[in-house]
């Protein structure tokens, strides 16, 4: 057979598979079906190699080659026959679908798009579709390109306009691939969701496909979508467009919006069924050998053409490695959103960046909120610890975490990296938290009377149990306080979640993975790091999840003694992880040694290829050898009965060629089909290997045996160091706190001195004395509302703390709750009013100074000194300009001073000289 032979044998099938029925051009019969593909059809510039006829109409042509040409050069011949006069046809119109194919490769170009661009595609398009495109009055590319309205910004931030203009824009040019680059917290989910929509109602898409890595995202992005409510219309999205979440093999047909992990699309794409927890593990976290291809074939209930376009949620983490074959099976746009790109990124989506909007950026904006760091190191995490051998310690099963006192053997020198692995120190622990509980009570947030939500992320599940114990051990608190939020959590996970997030507990959750990456937690203010990160990318996710900015209502209502708006979160590094090495993303090339846990996992997900499953049958006739009778016993209990070294070896059998060809004989003989072993062809004996191997992975798909395995591979019992007794090193903020620090009082001392002509506070303090007008706590309020909107956000909160940081032993109160005319007392400090060396005290605290001061010196130059009674009334006046910064006749209206007689009493014990003591006590407590 020649190779173009070869080809069209290739194209033939290929064609059939679509529904195309296939033809000679002189045994043609149109009517025969709706889509008719004629070979050698006769032209008046020689014979097409296929015309493609729709309800007898010729609509298209295909030029096929031989493997190893190159497409693009041959696209001046199938534009050639297009435009020629086919034999017998009276039109004489250009064909609209123009085709070239080696059989392998097929490229398309619709003639009807503004400026034809040639693209590859997977497979042939269905006849129907071709149909439904040749009935509307112009193609989707043509839409993009002339049809969409301008985009009303009503309620859209600055940075979601520009991305969705900037998506549509790099959709009407026809470029394939575009990146939406914004910051967590942004609103990547609700900008995707406007062009969802605008795509849908004025681009005339006919389905999008929304694709997330995890079935928790999936159910986020559901929620969201239920939400939304277009600018236009007053009805909710899901009541315009139907939106499937998908949890089957099945397409709703009448879906516009499909929501699914990649897991579950390659599941339905490869016909092979994958268990539900295989959705729940990030493909960034799992590793993949080169020859675990994901062999994705052609599905005709879900051919190419299903979806227009593919959003790609956290696409940094889903587009790379095998499964980037997934997203190459549709014609369709892909639309990447992620927070956290790296180099590999930028080079999947050709560079085009739609739109960038930096953490940095929204920060600025006060999109987002940004963040200090606080260490705590202990000398264990530092340094280890040694247990000598005769010592009498716990022995705790690492999967019934039963414990044993026993005598250790030899001696057991342990390091940090070791710490909740194979050796736990209940000190250690202890330690951490208590120093966390000591730091946010007294430095971090002071003035708060409940745990602010806190977030710990924990190394294994193991490990979050002990945090767990001790963190309510630490607080004294009981077990609505701390809680587990994993996919493995006893209690339902998605409610532990949506208390966290919306309730008063928990108020400290412990997590491995599950909200390590894209679920909102918006009043989370401390993050607690007792596990290492080596990815830069997984590790900034993380970050994350502290960033959202929340108002003060929304933070009041689960954090009751909040005094203000979120204006930060605190990252607590107890394991170094600000200072690890990261790298910039997980490998491509192979790894030596593939971790069992991974092979488990791959399976899963539907690695089947020889090199995983033989890999992985060794491992478990291995494992089998080594185990002890129990751990062998809750294993074969997972796995139905089945001992581990039987299902190690059932994986060895599946592979047997000879076994492969008798499943291929008696599925052909079933089909009443006559073969034997050299007759069988490549594909039966692949559909026979791929069924035994189905069959022996199936007990893999359940997550209970994946974790017995995985558990017993390990050592199977821990040690719990009681002996070695852990004490705090260090605990304080990072000097990239302190960095930020200092650049927060240099911007305040550049903005004072930028603006002190034309803010009415400001040129208070920076006149001489005898030219200053009362300063008003109106005044006080102008420059703080200048101070704390974007970029500045400079709120007194901040800069308080940004002082107390950079100038520990000369700032006073930084306990206390701020008030708004502490910022008297930071101008003053700032500008250096009250000389070098001075202290930074809260306004009140200055002015009840400087009162004593002036009460001594008035009583000194007088005959007489202020009366009991008076002096009542003065201390009132006093602390209302502690709060206020001014007194004067309208405020004795004030509750405090009406309960006293108000003014009418103030003027019978002063007299005339009210008036005076007033501007006197306004001059001398505030300037």
């Amino acid at each position: 057979m020649t190779p173009e032979a070869k080809a069209r044998q290739q194209i033939d099938d290929k064609l059939a598979q679509a529904g195309w029925m296939v033809q000679d051009s002189r045994q043609a019969n149109l009517g025969a079906a709706l889509g008719v593909a004629v070979r050698e059809y006769p032209t008046d510039t020689g014979p097409a190699d296929y015309v493609l006829f729709i309800d007898r109409e010729a609509v298209g042509v295909i030029e096929a080659k031989p493997d190893n040409t190159i497409l693009t050069f041959v696209e001046e011949q199938t534009a050639r026959y297009a435009g020629s006069t086919l034999k017998w046809r009276l039109k004489a119109a250009p064909l609209t679908f123009l085709f070239e194919s080696t059989g392998q490769v097929i490229r398309f170009t619709d003639g009807r798009d503004p400026a034809p661009r040639s693209r590859e595609l997977f497979h042939f398009f269905r006849p129907a579709q071709m149909a439904e495109w040749l009935a509307q009055p112009d193609t989707l590319r043509r839409r993009l390109a002339e049809r969409m309205p301008a985009l009303p910004e009503r309620n859209l931030r600055d940075c979601q306009v520009s991305a969705v203009t900037g998506l549509e824009k790099s959709l009407a040019l026809n470029k394939p691939r575009a990146l939406v680059h914004m910051a967590t917290g942004a609103g990547k989910t609700f900008t995707a969701i406007t062009s969802v929509y605008r795509l849908l109602k004025f681009g005339g898409a006919k389905r999008v496909l929304f694709l997330v890595d995890t079935r928790n995202l999936g159910k986020q992005a559901h929620q969201e979508f239920m939400a939304y409510t277009p600018p236009d219309d007053s009805r909710k999205f899901t009541e315009l467009y139907n939106v499937q979440r998908l949890a089957s093999s099945s397409i709703d047909p009448h879906a516009q919006v499909v929501i699914s992990t990649i897991q579950r699309m390659y599941s339905v794409l490869s016909g092979e069924p994958i268990d539900e927890s295989a959705e729940d593990v990030s493909l960034n976290e799992v590793q993949q050998l080169p020859k675990q291809a994901k062999l994705v074939r052609y599905n005709a209930d879900l051919p190419v053409e299903a979806f227009d376009f593919i959003v790609i949620d956290e696409c940094h983490r889903s587009i790379y490695n095998l499964w980037k074959q997934v997203l190459d099976y549709f014609d369709a746009s892909l639309i990447g959103l992620t927070a956290t790109p790296d180099k590999r990124t930028f080079g999947f989506f050709n560079e085009n960046i739609v739109a960038e909007y930096t953490y940095e950026q929204s920060v600025a904006d006060g999109v987002n909120v940004g963040y200090d760091v606080f260490e705590i190191e202990t000398e264990v995490t530092q340094k280890g610890a040694l247990l000598t051998a005769k010592e009498w310690i716990d022995h705790r099963d690492r999967q019934t975490r039963k414990k044993r006192w026993a005598e250790t053997e030899e001696d057991a020198a342990y390091t940090g990296k070791e710490l909740d692995r194979s050796v736990v120190n209940p000190s250690q622990i202890r330690q951490v938290i208590q120093a966390m509980k000591t730091a946010v009570e007294t430095t971090i947030f002071p003035n708060r009377k409940e745990v602010p939500k806190t977030l710990i992320f924990a190394k294994t599940d193991s490990h979050a149990d002990d945090i767990i114990q001790m963190v309510r051990e630490v607080y004294g608190q009981g077990n609505a306080f701390c809680k587990k939020v994993t996919y493995r959590s006893d209690e339902d996970a998605d409610t532990i979640l949506s208390n966290f997030r919306n309730d008063y507990h928990p108020r400290i959750a412990v997590t491995v993975d599950m909200i390590a990456t894209g679920t909102d937690v918006k009043p989370l203010e401390v993050l607690l790091f007792m596990r290492d990160v080596r990815s830069k990318g997984y590790y900034e996710q993380m970050k994350g999840r502290g960033v959202r900015s929340l108002g003060f209502d929304d933070l009041q209502r689960v954090s009751n003694s909040a005094d203000s708006a979120k204006t930060r979160f605190v990252l607590i590094d107890a394991v170094g992880v600000e200072k690890s090495l990261k790298t910039e993303s997980r490998p491509l090339e192979k790894k030596p040694g593939m971790a069992l846990k991974d092979l488990l996992q791959g399976v899963a997900m539907g690695h089947r290829d020889d090199d995983t499953v033989v890999s992985l049958a060794n491992r478990l006739v291995r494992l089998s050898k080594q185990l002890d009778d129990k751990a062998k016993a809750r294993i074969e209990k997972a796995a139905g009965g089945v001992p581990v070294g039987e299902l190690g070896k059932a994986l060895i059998v599946a592979l047997d060629p000879d076994r492969i060809a008798a499943t291929a004989l008696a599925t052909a003989h079933a089909r009443g089909v006559t073969r034997d072993e050299s007759t069988l062809t490549a594909d039966e004996l692949l559909e026979a290997r791929n069924q035994r191997v189905a069959a022996a992975c199936a007990p893999f798909d359940q997550p209970a045996l994946r974790d017995q395995i995985e558990g017993a591979r390990r050592e199977r019992e821990q040690l719990i160091d009681h002996i070695n007794l852990d004490q705090v090193t260090f605990a304080g903020y990072s000097a990239q706190a302190e960095d930020e620090a200092r650049k927060v009082i240099q911007t305040f001392s550049d903005y004072l001195a930028a603006h002190h002509d034309e803010i009415g506070a400001l040129s208070f303090f920076y006149q001489q004395p005898y030219q200053r007008r009362a300063l008003t706590f109106g005044m006080i309020e102008d420059l703080h509302e200048q101070l704390s909107r974007p970029p500045l956000m400079l709120t007194t909160e901040r800069l308080w703390s940004a002082y107390a940081r950079v100038h520990a032993n000369r700032v006073k109160g930084a306990d206390r709750q701020r008030q708004l005319t502490d910022l008297i007392s930071l101008v003053r400090f700032a500008s250096g009013m009250d000389g070098e060396g001075a202290e930074l005290r809260p306004f009140a605290d200055e002015v009840d100074k400087r009162f004593a001061d002036w009460v001594f010196r008035h009583n000194g130059q007088r005959a007489t000194a202020f009366t009991p009674e008076q002096m009542d009334w003065l201390r009132l006046m006093k602390d209302h300009i502690a709060s206020s910064c001014a007194i004067g006749r309208p405020h004795f209206n004030y509750a405090a001073f009406a309960a006293k007689g108000g003014l009418q009493k103030a003027w019978g014990v002063f007299g005339e000289q009210l008036d005076p003591l007033m501007d006197e006590m306004n001059l001398e407590l505030v300037a």
